[in-house]
């Protein structure tokens, strides 16, 4: 019998029609104020995953029962980033209309702010819990707005005041910090406070953004901007496991993978397990 080889990650490979999360990608880098490449994240994930088994001895859970639909990568406008995040604010409006959770792969940090766009369209009262070694809330960066500088400032022009939980922060220049200070929750370094902050949104829809070199570049180099004194894999399993369980998560993301930054694919082989953790637990 012959069968179409249609590459998809892991074993998320059910029909959209029946599965309850849309894994898609969102292949840009085009603000990066560092190192480029993140535009190859979301396919090095697909590939490489199928080094990863499907099975997390963590959960006692399996991706081959789990209802998880691979889209593959959005056709992005890459020089243009208010069209791209449009269209990935499209696609993502898309998914939420049909009662489905989005899970996006970055791209560069920026791609957040469409998602977002259509998830708090639907669900007003969203809040956003956010990993990231950066607090990403500058108004702008070089006279750009919207930069992956600048994402978590233009969500929090979208949902206000004391909707936005930050943790792992551990860069940012000082206006950000001092403006964060009375517009943001932020929690630096690590991940205390986390079960309080979840326990906290109980009941609330949460919109769940994990920047990946909120790892500490010694577990994770392939990023465009690493930050020494990050967090382990483990801590950030355990974290992100916290969020994906307990929270009603209603769309997240996954971003910041610049995987030829890291040639022994380890750093891609992180982002596929921290993937499968997250999917695993919200079902």
């Amino acid at each position: 019998m012959l069968n179409r080889n249609i590459e998809t990650f892991m074993e998320c490979d059910k029909s959209p029609e029946e599965a309850k999360i849309v894994l898609f990608g969102a292949p840009f880098d085009c603000t990066t104020s560092y190192r480029p490449g993140t535009r190859f994240g979301p396919s090095a994930i697909r590939k490489e995953s199928y080094g990863i088994e499907s099975y997390s001895p963590y959960q006692d859970k399996d991706l081959i029962d789990a209802p998880v639909a691979d889209c593959g990568d959005l056709d992005l406008s890459f020089g243009d980033p208010r069209l791209a995040l449009a269209q990935i604010e499209d696609f993502a409006r898309e998914v939420l209309a049909a009662g489905k959770i989005p899970f996006m792969t970055g791209g560069e940090h920026l791609v957040t702010l469409g998602a977002f766009r259509a998830a708090a369209e639907k669900y007003p009262d969203i809040s956003i819990i956010h990993f990231d070694a950066h607090a990403d809330l500058r108004d702008e960066y070089l006279d750009v707005k919207f930069s992956h500088a600048c994402v978590l400032r233009r969500c929090w022009e979208i949902v206000g005041d004391g909707r936005i939980f930050q943790f792992g922060i551990r860069s940012g220049d000082r206006e950000e910090f001092g403006w964060g200070k009375d517009h943001v929750s932020t929690h630096r370094f690590d991940f205390q406070g986390l079960e309080e902050t979840v326990k906290s949104l109980q009941g609330k829809p949460v919109y769940f953004t994990v920047d990946l070199d909120v790892l500490d570049p010694s577990v994770f180099p392939g990023t465009g901007t690493p930050e020494p004194g990050g967090v382990s894999f483990e801590e950030l399993r355990k974290a992100a496991t916290c969020v994906c369980k307990n929270a009603d998560i209603v769309a997240c993301d996954v971003n910041e993978l610049s995987p030829h930054y890291d040639m022994s694919g380890v750093s891609t082989a992180v982002a596929c397990k921290i993937i499968r953790e997250m999917i695993l637990a919200m079902i």
